[in-house]
Parts: structure tokens; C-alpha cells; sequence
């Protein structure tokens, strides 16, 4: 198999690597043609076959791919940080990279301890997933180290192209033998892109099941179930099966509050310890507004962190939630969205569960979503998908214990074609001028974008959403065009929605 590099000619042709790739297929070179053509896009700087007829059609050499060039001077300057002759770069250096915007949401010495710690990933250079001029995603292994991680970067689209985001995401490496040969089922017309995105996605993360879908506001709805619900005994996924919403459901419980603000029962700038009984902001000067976009310094709280082990919701009675965060810039908080959970309680007299379903699941016609008292399993509802988390050896084992107890941060169960319900109707919902306020930038997120109420919104402002462990959902703002992603493993899938959004646009 070839390993060197080649540069496409000034007009390439797709039809003439089409053939060369069928060429080489004949010559014994190859045995499969998916393989002789991920060859030949490799060989031409591209991380797929999709990639490179991306680059062929739309005439971007690639050499124009800014954001590969700054994810490389990473992957340079960074690889050697652990050894004891290693310099930073200088305040100069670092400027000529990296935007004045990033290193005021992630000054210095926040930064270079993050890259410094990707140091025994850094050696070779780095697996491409995704290049295109302003976004690039590489893949970084280790043989010393069990996760594999995902750098993401964001250039600035024009010149220099400056890093203006820059993400880490760490999963486990998955060697499971159950994941082999899955199987694909689809609703709609799936675009190609998405299909190709679907199968390198659940290749690379180790994902027992992936679900894809999206909507359009005139009804154009496709989605595309891939691999398992459950992998003992082994049990094929479908687009119809419900998933963990994770922390996407803080989207729920946002429009929730949004609805009791627009009735006038609650003022976004009033202080939300005024509505708190049973328990109490440590800051009370923290308000309704800052909760919901993680602005107002609350610090999350041990029984917050893990939904398979969580205590007895009375634990919360009499509770002082700690704040000691920085008012004013997004820090994320399930225990600032457990009160918000509690204060429309407060305002409503009715169980949390009760209230979402009332004011947004059952005005939007989301059906197969719900709350649920005790964990769902497959035995108990067939409809719902066994959850799993990687196994220190790389296997999978299933996520035992309660439900969560946090309900209005992360207790969401719900559907593909349900969160794309929702995307599209949850401005529906609210007056016009709070639904904007909903989508307009109310604090900075460090090293991505702004927070909304209850939304993200990227650096450029064009897509809100939001991600979970096991889910995602982003907004089009521009034609209001959603599009989900669940998985029934936990980990980040906020890469992947991305990815279908840039193949599509």
C-alpha cells in the first residue's frame, strides 16, 4: 500500500481518480475498492474518499486547509513538552497561532498546561478525521495511554487563520468483537455525506449504536439508525428507539422556565433564590438569567456528576448549593439547573417531570420522550437502548443502577425524530423577542463560543445547540435545519454533528 504524499493537478478530476482507484483495485493492490479509495485520498492530503471529492468539487487545494496547518504547529511545537529541555512558545509566538479572542476566554496559563498534556500524543503526525479550510478534527493515539483522544480546532476564515477554538475530547479505546458487521436502517432520504460521516464515526469511537437524523422546517425529515440497542443478546438498533438525553435536556427544561417567564410568573433578571424553598444559592445574588446560561459561578455538586450513582433526591432538603465560580462566565453546572428543576417546582406546585411534559413535550407532540422514575431497560420497554460505558480492557458493559435523580439536568429519555420535534418547535413555544433572547449571546464559553439561555452558540453564530454525554442536537439558525445524534455509549458526539452539519452545508 502506498504511503507517499501526491498534489493534485490544478483542475483535478474525479472521474480520473475514480478510475485510478478501480485501476488499482484490479492490479491486486487493494482487495476492496472503499480501501484503494481511502488510499488515494490519503496520498492526497485528504482524511477520506468523501473529503477528497469534497476538495475536487469545490476546487480548494489542499494546501488552503488553514486549520490542518495550525493543528500541525500543535502537534510540532507541543510534542516534545514533557521532555526537560522544552520551551514554551513566547507570548509572540503564541499570538501569531492562536486569536486575541481565545487566549481571553483561555489565557495562557490555562492553555499550554492542556496542550502540554497531549505531549505523548502528539509524536508522528496527526490522523486527520476532518479538513476543510477553517475546521480540521485529528485523531491522536498512544500505545501508553487506554483513551484515545480527538483534537478539534477552529481557524479564523481569514487571514492569518488564527486558532480561535480548540478542543479536547478523550474516549476509550474500544476492542469489542461485538461490534463487528453492523447493520444500517434508514427513514428518509439520507444525504451520502451523512451515511460516510455515520460509518467512520461508529469505526472510530467504538459505539455500540449510532442514530442520525435531521429536519427542515418544511418537513424534510431522514434518519439513519447504525449497530446495536443492546449487544447480550445482541439486538439490532432502529431510528425509533429511545436513548439517555444526558445534559441536551437542560434544552428542555430551559423553554420550561422560558414559558413560566413569558406567563410572567418569573423575571429572567430575578433573583432565583427568591423562588428557591428547600434549598439555597450560596450567592444570592444569582440570578434566573445567569442559571440558565451557566453564568453565575455555581459550583457543581458531588451527586451531580454520575446518574448511576446519585442519592436520594431528599438529600437536596436544606442543601446550601456552593458558589464559587466567576460570575459572569459560562461555567458548567448541573447542580445551577437542579435549581432551576426546583424552582419551577416552587413556582408550578407540580413534580418537575410533570410540568416539562406540560409545557413543551406535550405542546410539541414529543410522544416517545419522558422522565422516567426508575431506570429503563430493554426486558422492561423493547423500545428503549441498553446504555453502555468502556471497560477498562476496551469491552463495554452496561450502565446498572437508578435513574437519575437530577431530572432537569440530565433525565431526559427520548427519541431521535422527538429532539428533532423539539429543534423545530421549541421557538414555537415562547414569544417572538425571548425566543431571540434565548439565541442571543449571554456569556462567553472559553474556547468555543457563547452561552445562550440554556443554548450554545458557536463562535460564528450560525449554529446553537447543544451536547451530552451520549447526545446531540444542533440548530441551524440561518434555515432552522436540526440535526441529532444519539448513541447508546457515553461519549462525546458533538465531533460527529459537527462534521454532518460542515459535509452539508
Amino acid at each position: 500500500m502506498s504511503d507517499h504524499s501526491r498534489s493534485l493537478p490544478d483542475r483535478p478530476s474525479l472521474r480520473y481518480l475514480k478510475t485510478e482507484a478501480k485501476r488499482r483495485l484490479r492490479s491486486g493492490e487493494f482487495t476492496t475498492l472503499h480501501e484503494a479509495q481511502l488510499t488515494i485520498a490519503r496520498e492526497h492530503g485528504a482524511p477520506s474518499w468523501a473529503a477528497l471529492k469534497r476538495i475536487v468539487e469545490d476546487g480548494t487545494d489542499p494546501r488552503q486547509r488553514h486549520a490542518s496547518r495550525q493543528l500541525r504547529w500543535i502537534a510540532a511545537r507541543f510534542a516534545e513538552a514533557d521532555a526537560p529541555a522544552w520551551h514554551p512558545p513566547t507570548d509572540k509566538e503564541l499570538r501569531e497561532h492562536v486569536h486575541e479572542q481565545l487566549l481571553e476566554a483561555m489565557p495562557p496559563e490555562e492553555l499550554l498546561p492542556r496542550l502540554m498534556k497531549l505531549a505523548p500524543r502528539l509524536h508522528g503526525d496527526p490522523a486527520l478525521v476532518e479538513d476543510t479550510p477553517t475546521h480540521a478534527l485529528a485523531r491522536l493515539d498512544s500505545a501508553d495511554l487506554a483513551a484515545v483522544a480527538h483534537l478539534q480546532v477552529v481557524v479564523e476564515p481569514t487571514p492569518p487563520h488564527r486558532l480561535v477554538t480548540l478542543r479536547v475530547h478523550l474516549t476509550a479505546e474500544i476492542d469489542d468483537p461485538r461490534l463487528a458487521a453492523p447493520g444500517t436502517r434508514t427513514e428518509g432520504r439520507v444525504p451520502t455525506p451523512a451515511s460516510e460521516v455515520a460509518e467512520q464515526a461508529f469505526a472510530e469511537l467504538g459505539l455500540p449504536g449510532l442514530v442520525l437524523a435531521a429536519g427542515d422546517p418544511r418537513g424534510l425529515v431522514w434518519a439513519l439508525a447504525r449497530g446495536w440497542s443492546a449487544l447480550d443478546p445482541v439486538e439490532p438498533l432502529t431510528t425509533r428507539h429511545r436513548f439517555p438525553a444526558g445534559s441536551v435536556t437542560t434544552l428542555v427544561t430551559a423553554t420550561a422556565v422560558l414559558r413560566l417567564v413569558a406567563d410572567g410568573r418569573v423575571g429572567l433578571d430575578d433573583l432565583a433564590d427568591r423562588y428557591l424553598h428547600t434549598v439555597r444559592l450560596a450567592d444570592p445574588a444569582i440570578t434566573v438569567r445567569e442559571l440558565l446560561s451557566h453564568a453565575g459561578g455555581v459550583d457543581d455538586i458531588p451527586f451531580a456528576r454520575r446518574a448511576d450513582q446519585v442519592p436520594d433526591p431528599l438529600a437536596l432538603f436544606g442543601r446550601v448549593i456552593p458558589c464559587g465560580g466567576p460570575r459572569g462566565r459560562h461555567e458548567y453546572s448541573d447542580a445551577g439547573y437542579v435549581a432551576l428543576g426546583l424552582l419551577v417546582e416552587n413556582l408550578t406546585g407540580s413534580p418537575f417531570p410533570q410540568v416539562a411534559a406540560d409545557l413543551v413535550l406535550r405542546p410539541l407532540a414529543m410522544t416517545d420522550s419522558f422522565f422516567p422514575a426508575h431506570r429503563p431497560t430493554a426486558s422492561t420497554d423493547p423500545d428503549t437502548v441498553t446504555d453502555y460505558v468502556a471497560y477498562e480492557d476496551g469491552t463495554l458493559i452496561p450502565v446498572r443502577g437508578r435513574v437519575s435523580t437530577m431530572p432537569a439536568a440530565a433525565g431526559l429519555w427520548t427519541t431521535a425524530a422527538d429532539l428533532v420535534r423539539f429543534g423545530l418547535g421549541w421557538h414555537t413555544l415562547l414569544p417572538g423577542d425571548l425566543a431571540r433572547e434565548a439565541l442571543t449571546p449571554q456569556a462567553g464559553i472559553p474556547g468555543a463560543g457563547h452561552a445562550g439561555l440554556g443554548w450554545e452558540l458557536d463562535r460564528s453564530g450560525e449554529v446553537a445547540g447543544h451536547t451530552g454525554a451520549s447526545a446531540s442536537l444542533a440548530l441551524r439558525r440561518k434555515d432552522r435545519r436540526v440535526h441529532v445524534a444519539l448513541t447508546n455509549r457515553s461519549t462525546s458526539l458533538e465531533p460527529v454533528n459537527g462534521r454532518i452539519l460542515r459535509a452539508l452545508a
